[in-house]
């Protein structure tokens, strides 16, 4: 009886010790988990970018959307800080830029040859007076077919620079995470007339949209770098 009595007791002595030491490993590892989320290193900062908020950055970046050797002269316009719209810059080549509104979310700028200006400027006018997308382009329509609208003929490129970050390097103008789509109109083009298919192949295949329209354009999207 007595065997069976110190048995027993050194079976709850042995149980209770197990038990101890479960809880202390299951500390340890909280403990240990607690630790590493403690000290991981937080995402980097980079210090070099700065908010777009002066005229000066709506200029700079304005100009990161046309081609590198014409972005000295090119010519740009928008909405400045004080919400006007204005001639920015002036310049003396073909290229006209048009800078990010600050007023609204994301970043996004755009520069075209001078001879779109007409089409450009006739969008801008209805849309202040108030119409929407499909007004203006029925709008636009009309007055191309009837030649009161000049849309610049074959060929006229426009480059867009745009991207969700509003943030810039003030010592190369490059916006953050931003990217480049290209646009050359061909109105009335249709996908017989020029090859292309009206919808893209892959990510950075060109296509045709609006075909038939005033409005048709050759689409071209590059695959974004991966950098960041």
């Amino acid at each position: 009886m007595k065997k069976i009595i110190a048995a027993f007791t050194f079976l709850t002595i042995l149980m209770s010790c197990n038990s101890e030491s479960k809880t202390k490993n299951n500390d340890i590892e909280q403990s240990n988990t607690s630790t590493k989320v403690e000290t991981d290193t937080p995402e980097k900062v980079d210090t070099s970018l700065i908010d777009i908020n002066t005229d000066e950055a709506l200029i700079a970046t304005a100009l990161m959307a046309a081609p590198e050797a014409s972005r000295a002269n090119a010519t740009v316009i928008g909405y400045n800080m004080a919400g006007e719209f204005v001639t920015l810059k002036e310049g003396s080549n073909e290229f006209i830029c048009l800078a990010d509104d600050p007023n609204k979310d994301g970043f996004s700028a755009a520069c075209y040859h001078k001879n779109l200006e007409p089409f450009m400027a006739r969008g801008r006018e209805l849309k202040a007076e108030g119409k929407t997308f499909q007004e203006i382009f029925d709008i636009r329509e009309a007055e191309a077919k009837s030649g009161k609208l000049d849309m610049g003929g074959l060929g006229s490129a426009l480059h867009i620079y745009y991207g969700a970050k509003t943030k810039y390097n003030p010592e190369t103008a490059v916006v953050k995470s931003a990217q480049y789509r290209y646009v050359v109109y061909m109105p009335f083009a249709t996908a017989e007339s020029t090859g292309l298919p009206e919808a893209p192949i892959a990510r950075n295949h060109p296509w045709i949209m609006n075909p038939g329209t005033h409005r048709a354009h050759i689409m071209i999207s590059p695959v974004p770098d991966k950098k960041e």
